[in-house]
């Protein structure tokens, strides 16, 4: 039986079912799923299996049919929106394949968003912003707009804003998906970096089989259960 103190996520018999048309669709069927601290995952599956529906339950982003959901000794399932909206912010980094990268702000302006609600002075929000955009590789294109950026180092500026608040999960839903073999790479080996140097547990979700590589292990999800 695995210590529950090192895991940074636990789901127990946990069901997701959706409403289509007056049918009921189960997406997610009586899954139990942990991860260790310090993980660094990727999650493959067929289209439909319910890979990004399991990513949205440890976000925080979606609630479960039936089940517990545990993300970093925190339980889910039974909290208000506002205190989840609040855990979120503080406790996960999301990555997701489009960068969502505000076009009228900086890279250092958009890195610095999440921390916008947080009670750090401008000063301070603004130093842990160039901290982050510096471990991502990007201290030289702090000024730069989103348009002035190539896809790779877009999506590095998106891991940055991730990673800003010092989250203790980081979420990425297809993170190397619109990018080439070489810029992907790059992503890929900054994942490693988090994850052996500063320690992030990291969850994938991804179809391309070079990525998944990289991680530390490998899950495969289909038609709702982990195979």
């Amino acid at each position: 039986m695995t210590n529950t103190d090192d895991l940074a996520v636990r789901l127990r018999g946990v069901t997701k079912e959706f409403a289509r048309g007056g049918e009921r669709l189960r997406v997610l069927d009586s899954l139990d799923f942990e991860v260790k601290k310090g993980a660094y995952e990727a999650l493959m599956g067929p289209s439909g299996s319910g890979k990004s529906t399991l990513l949205n339950l440890i976000a925080g982003l979606d609630r479960p049919t039936s089940g517990e959901v545990w993300v970093a000794g925190a339980r889910l399932d039974t909290m208000s929106d506002a205190d989840i909206t609040a855990w979120r912010a503080a406790t996960i980094g999301i990555i997701f394949q489009s960068y969502n990268l505000l076009p009228v702000l900086t890279a250092v302006e958009n890195v610095e968003l999440p921390l916008l609600l947080s009670k750090l002075s401008a000063s301070d929000r603004r130093r842990r912003a160039q901290t982050a955009l510096e471990i991502v590789g990007l201290s030289d294109r702090m000024s730069h707009y989103p348009r002035q950026l190539s896809g790779g180092q877009e999506q590095r500026v998106a891991i940055a804003r991730a990673i800003v608040t010092d989250p203790a999960l980081i979420i990425a839903d297809e993170p190397t998906g619109d990018l080439d073999r070489q810029s992907a790479d790059d992503i890929l080996r900054l994942f490693d970096k988090l994850n052996r140097e500063i320690g992030k547990t990291i969850i994938m979700v991804t179809h391309d089989a070079e990525a998944a590589e990289k991680a530390h292990a490998i899950r495969r999800l289909n038609k709702g259960a982990l195979v």
